[in-house]
């Protein structure tokens, strides 16, 4: 095992939370398979690593394993949904632990529009002539108290009441108890009605007030608007580097998981998930 040196290392608490969320190794199934070379808290480290810091995938530090295999886990952990599970875990956990339901039913959602490198297509990037912004557009959903229950990410000339109709659909398929969104005024119009008619979701904008001047903290609003300022504090979220747009919702829920984990473990929450089945003799 690597000795702990960077910030973005798990601590012992944070690996106690996550290490049970994680898939059974193939090696220890029925099904059988070839036992992981590295183990797994340093591809999770490694992926952390590559998050806080924003390097390349080739950049990174020797003591972590290949990048080809951090890169691999990554990949097929978000293929798998298994990024979102420990994402959804974490939230749930923090939600108890502040005295409320494990999952939430009213949300928050807004979007921003970051520059996108070279390595982005131009088939995912666009123009947003609103922000002058040649690049991708995130969208975010949190709860009322901003953590993150979804993201999508999407070419920055699409509309956010254009994206909202996938996100929305998204949003029902994983959290059917969900009843209300606040949104900005981007939102409104016909998408209101879509959203009551199709999904039985209650969108409300909330709009600026009309005689207001400079920065005015809006309510709700703000609490999604400092979720996407959590996210910005990960520095390979300064900018949008990812050539496929599922990769990049996989890193910002890496970014989303990170704080999450840290939260908990300062306030030295144990982990209470159930216990992986035990796997079959074959």
């Amino acid at each position: 095992m690597r000795r702990r040196r960077y910030p973005s290392d798990t601590t012992n608490a944070e690996w106690a939370l996550i290490e049970p969320l994680l898939p059974t190794p193939a090696c220890e199934t029925h099904r059988g398979g070839r036992p992981e070379k590295h183990p797994r808290r340093e591809v999770v480290d490694a992926i952390r690593y590559v998050v806080d810091t924003g390097c390349k995938w080739r950049a990174l530090p020797a003591d972590f394993p290949p990048w080809r295999t951090v890169w691999g886990f990554m990949a097929r952990w978000a293929a798998a949904g298994i990024v979102g599970q420990i994402r959804d875990q974490l939230a749930g956990r923090i939600r108890r632990e502040l005295g409320k339901g494990p999952r939430a039913v009213a949300t928050v959602i807004d979007s921003q529009s970051v520059k996108a490198a070279e390595t982005v297509g131009k088939d995912t990037r666009g123009y947003d002539a609103g922000k002058k912004i040649n690049g991708r557009k995130r969208h975010l959903v949190v709860d009322t108290r901003g953590l993150p229950l979804l993201v999508m990410v999407t070419p920055a000339d699409l509309h956010d009441s254009a994206a909202a109709k996938e996100v929305l659909f998204r949003l029902r398929l994983m959290h059917p108890e969900i009843t209300i969104v606040w949104a900005d005024s981007a939102y409104a119009g016909k998408l209101v009605t879509w959203a009551k008619r199709h999904l039985n979701l209650t969108i409300k904008p909330v709009s600026r007030p009309k005689d207001a001047s400079g920065f005015v903290v809006l309510p709700r609003r703000w609490v999604v608007e400092r979720s996407l300022a959590w996210m910005m504090h990960a520095r390979r979220h300064a900018r949008d580097y990812e050539r496929l747009v599922q990769h990049s919702e996989t890193l910002i829920t890496w970014a989303a998981i990170t704080l999450m984990s840290r939260r908990l473990a300062r306030k030295g929450v144990t982990p209470s998930w159930p216990r992986k089945p035990a796997p079959a003799d074959g």
